[in-house]
């Protein structure tokens, strides 16, 4: 039988931005939206959650570039979030009181443009991955009173576009295991870091076997779904998706070819279902089969969203 996907009129949100919209993300709870843009702002919307409309609650200035992406720590921290600019800085926002947002911590360390910000999971504490031009990512650790450290790696020739976390659970067995990231570089690269405990830093755990020819423009490990193996998808210029599993040591890839240039990919809170945002603005949704192949379940347009998604 034909698989059919229903589709609703998805509501389009002014925004206000005067160029560009860069990234958009929901906060934990999805009472609040969050949008940066090329204009160097930042705004933030309340979302009612008897008529779901939105409203404008606060717009933060400060960038001296534009703004690539955001992240939202684990309400257990507060109302915090993370801003990254083609200013090569990165901003850590906090709610005090309803709307009254302020700066509380400024990170200056890199040297070329910050593509790319990720919160690591709660498990870990308040802990930041920045992802920068200049070939590093940087680790932010939080340790109470407004205190901060930052911690250097050396990561991807000629600059690093991506980043995003283990979760903090062995897949199969429920286990907490070491931090883990996963980033994506100019050097069509991706690649896994682990946290040493002996040595107390960073180290490469793993180069994944080459499958991009281009840029890899987003990476996204998903979420422990109970079923022990470990999933990131990555995305590149080159035109494919490709999805990566790790059944013992061993890395498998299955690769998606696109009609386009794609830009990023994101998994479902289950890490059921994987969204490909590419060139043609189009989102399409990916799921995997009984056999192990992955096939595409519904397309987003900016006018229409799948009821089945998420």
């Amino acid at each position: 039988m034909e698989q059919t996907t229903k589709v609703t009129v998805m509501e389009k949100l002014p925004t206000n931005h005067s160029d560009l919209i860069h990234d958009v993300q929901m906060d934990y709870y999805g009472k609040q939206l969050a949008s940066a843009g090329s204009d160097r702002l930042i705004k933030i919307y309340d979302v009612d959650p008897h008529t779901n409309q939105r409203y404008l609650a606060a717009e933060l200035p400060g960038h001296d570039g534009p703004v690539w992406q955001l992240a939202w720590a684990h309400p257990e921290f507060g109302n915090i979030l993370a801003s990254c600019s083609y200013d090569r800085q990165v901003f850590v926002w906090k709610e005090h009181v309803a709307a009254q947002w302020g700066l509380v911590h400024k990170y200056i360390g890199h040297e070329g443009s910050v593509n790319a910000v990720a919160f690591a999971p709660r498990e870990y504490g308040l802990k930041l991955a920045c992802a920068s031009s200049d070939e590093n990512v940087s680790v932010l650790t939080h340790h109470g009173n407004g205190q901060w450290s930052a911690t250097m790696i050396k990561a991807h020739k000629t600059g690093v576009n991506a980043v995003s976390w283990a979760p903090a659970t062995d897949p199969a067995s429920g286990a907490s295991v070491t931090e883990r990231f996963v980033t994506g570089g100019c050097d069509n690269l991706v690649k896994i870091w682990r946290y040493d405990d002996t040595q107390q830093t960073w180290v490469e755990a793993d180069s994944l076997p080459q499958g991009h020819t281009d840029w890899v423009r987003d990476v996204a490990w998903a979420p422990s779904i109970g079923n022990g193996i470990d999933v990131i998808a990555s995305c590149s210029q080159d035109k494919r998706v490709i999805i990566w599993k790790r059944e013992g040591s061993e890395w498998k890839k299955q690769v998606l070819e696109m009609p386009y240039l794609v830009w990023s990919v994101s998994w479902s809170a289950t890490g059921g279902i994987l969204a490909v945002a590419g060139g043609d603005n189009q989102v399409t949704l990916w799921k995997e089969d009984a056999m192990g192949q992955w096939l595409n379940i519904g397309q987003l347009s900016e006018d229409t969203v799948p009821e089945q998604a998420y």
